[in-house]
C-alpha cells in the first residue's frame, strides 16, 4: 500500500498520524491534569516502556531498509560488470556474429537503464523487461550458433559463460528492486510511534511541561520514518539507487570497440 503512494503523500500521512496523535495526547493530558496524582505513576511507567519498544522497532525497520538499499546498489554494480565483461568478450567473436551481438548488447544496456529509472511494477518496467528478455533470447541464439560452428574455440565458450552470468545478474537486480520491507513492519512502526508519542504527550501534559519537547520528538520520529520509507523506494524520493555504473558503461559503448574482429 505505502509503496504505491507518492513521496508527498507518504510524508503527509506520516505527519498527520504522528503529529495528530501527539496533539490528541496533549489535549487529553491537559483535560485530565486535575487527576495527575492518580495517573502520573502508571502512565510514566507505561510510556517509558513503550518508547523503548518503539525505539527497537524503528531501528529494526531502518536496518531492513538500509540492507535492501545496499543490496540494490550492489546489484547495479554487479550487473554493469557482467554486461561490460560480455561486451568485451563479444568483441573477440568472428563476424558477422560479433557485430550483431555488440549491437544487441548496446540495446540491452539501454533496457537495464530504463529499469533503473522505472517504478517497480509499472508499465514502463514491464515493457523494458519484455524487451530485455527478447534481447536475451537473441543473444543466446547467436552465442549458441557460434559455439556450434567452433565448439573447441575458447572465445565462444567464454562469451557464452559471460552471457549466462549477465542474465543471472539482471534477475538478481530485478529481484532486489522488488524486495521491499514488508508493509506490516512499516505499519507497526507508524502505529507504534504514534501511540508512544501520544502517551508521552499525555504524560507530559499531565505534569504541565515539555509540550515543545514532545512536538520536537514527534517531528524527529516523523523524519526517521520518512527516511525508512524513502530508502525502500529505489526509484522515487530523495534517496534513490544510483544507476551511474550502467550509464557510464553505456557511454563507453559509444566508443569504437577496443578489440578488432579476429581474422577468418
Amino acid at each position: 500500500m505505502f509503496f504505491r503512494l507518492s513521496s508527498w503523500e507518504v510524508a503527509l500521512i506520516l505527519l498527520a498520524v504522528v503529529l495528530g496523535t501527539t496533539a490528541i495526547g496533549l489535549v487529553l493530558g491537559r483535560y485530565l491534569r486535575h487527576r495527575s496524582e492518580h495517573l502520573r505513576e502508571p502512565f510514566g511507567v507505561l510510556q517509558a516502556a513503550l518508547l523503548g519498544l518503539v525505539g527497537l522497532v524503528l531501528a529494526f525497520g531502518l536496518a531492513l531498509a538500509v540492507g535492501r538499499y545496499e543490496a540494490r546498489r550492489t546489484a547495479v554494480v554487479d550487473e554493469a560488470n557482467a554486461i561490460g565483461t560480455t561486451y568485451l568478450r563479444a568483441q573477440t567473436l568472428p563476424e558477422p556474429i560479433r557485430t550483431q551481438s555488440l549491437e544487441r548488447l548496446v540495446r540491452y544496456t539501454d533496457t537495464t537503464i530504463v529499469i533503473s529509472n522505472a517504478v517497480p511494477g509499472s508499465a514502463a518496467e514491464r515493457e523494458a523487461e519484455t524487451a530485455g528478455d527478447r534481447l536475451q533470447r537473441e543473444l543466446w541464439a547467436l552465442g549458441g550458433q557460434e559455439l556450434d560452428e567452433a565448439p573447441v574455440a575458447s572465445a565462444p565458450r567464454l562469451y557464452v559463460e559471460s552471457l549466462n552470468e549477465m542474465f543471472d545478474a539482471e534477475t538478481t537486480r530485478i529481484g532486489a528492486l522488488d524486495n521491499r520491507v514488508p508493509g506490516a513492519v512499516l505499519a507497526v512502526e507508524v502505529g507504534g510511534a504514534a501511540v508512544a508519542l501520544a502517551l508521552l504527550a499525555f504524560y507530559l501534559a499531565i505534569l504541565g511541561r515539555g509540550v515543545a519537547t514532545v512536538m520536537l520528538a514527534a517531528g524527529l520520529i516523523t523524519v526517521l520514518l520518512l527516511v525508512t520509507f524513502d530508502l525502500d523506494r529505489p526509484t522515487r524520493g530523495l534517496i534513490q539507487v544510483p544507476d551511474a555504473p550502467l550509464v557510464n558503461l553505456r557511454a563507453s559503448m559509444d566508443l569504437p570497440p577496443a578489440a578488432s574482429a579476429p581474422e577468418p
